[in-house]
């Protein structure tokens, strides 16, 4: 693994066994603790050149181009653990798994440094959390949104990190959500399956069938239908950014509250998508047990459900 020298640029030759991947992708793999996205940002202001002319972050590169690399230097962020309560669903020496609230960050990134759910570990488990994902996310292997509430898994060690991880790569952990949507759902049951990726245009944005989406696929079941909602269950097969909320958008159900898929429009004054992760279940990387948590609904939701939807 490379990190970045002490001086803006610096240059290197590509080698035939990375020849044909995409600017980006190489980028990524070259520096492993900067992210494809940040890459794809100083391509856009043509702070990377290949053989001294701009490209953009989709070339493929050849044998022996010489990629040029040039990065302001990075500001350094002290991470500092906060005494923010959490709700435990449960922990032991090994894994820490919390119910998160609505409007907390999972970890520190541009315009949340503080108040997220890292800081809250942070405080909490001491020196005890896995460092595989450096020192933003301490012991964080997965995320749900800011706005979605629920179980979410912190790993202690990198141990559980590794073995939780894998069961996630594998798309063998067992992932339940509760939410309310938009109109009525007319099928009891369904899955919606395609790829999803960054939207084309909004890069704030996911979208259905884009080139280079990887494959999505959700559950759904309905629960309960009221005059103009839904009330359903979903189950991840597979776990994508914005997974639910893509997904029931393309079929003309968007999350009700959620201000980027949906209309615009919020008549209960909501806090983003009315999403919850009601239930996680995976196989404890110690005991080797397999272990389910369910998280109970949050009262703003309970509220919903009482209202005339």
């Amino acid at each position: 693994m490379q990190t970045f020298p002490e001086v803006q640029t610096q240059e290197f030759e590509v080698s035939s066994d990375q020849a044909g991947e995409r600017l980006d992708k190489i980028l990524s793999l070259i520096y492993q603790d900067m992210s494809r996205s940040f890459f794809q940002k100083l391509i856009k202001n043509q702070q990377i050149l290949v053989n001294n002319v701009p490209r953009k972050s989709n070339y493929r590169v050849e044998v022996k181009d010489i990629i040029s690399v040039s990065v302001p230097k990075a500001e350094e962020i002290e991470i500092l653990p906060e005494p923010i309560p959490l709700d435990i669903l449960y922990e032991d020496g090994d894994i820490l798994v919390v119910n998160k609230p609505k409007g907390m960050v999972v970890h520190p990134a541009v315009g949340h440094y503080s108040g997220t759910l890292v800081n809250a570990v942070m405080y909490h488990c001491k020196d005890s959390l896995s460092g595989i994902n450096g020192v933003i996310r301490p012991g964080i292997v997965h995320r749900i949104d800011m706005d979605t509430t629920g179980a979410l898994i912190v790993c202690k060690n990198d141990n559980a990190h590794i073995k939780i991880a894998e069961q996630i790569k594998v798309h063998s952990v067992t992932r339940r959500y509760l939410g309310i949507v938009k109109g009525v759902v007319k099928q009891d049951t369904g899955t919606i399956e395609g790829t999803i990726g960054r939207h084309p245009v909004d890069r704030k944005k996911m979208a259905v069938n884009v080139t280079n989406g990887k494959i999505a696929i959700t559950h759904y079941r309905v629960v309960q239908r009221f005059c103009s909602h839904t009330f359903m269950e979903f189950e991840l097969e597979t776990g994508r950014t914005h997974q639910i909320r893509v997904h029931m958008a393309s079929i003309g159900h968007p999350l009700l509250g959620d201000m980027i898929y949906g209309n615009g429009k919020n008549s209960w004054n909501l806090q983003g998508q009315t999403l919850h992760a009601a239930v996680i279940g995976f196989i404890h990387p110690v005991t080797n047990q397999y272990l389910e948590l369910e998280a109970p609904l949050p009262k703003y939701f309970e509220d919903l459900l009482r209202k005339p939807l």
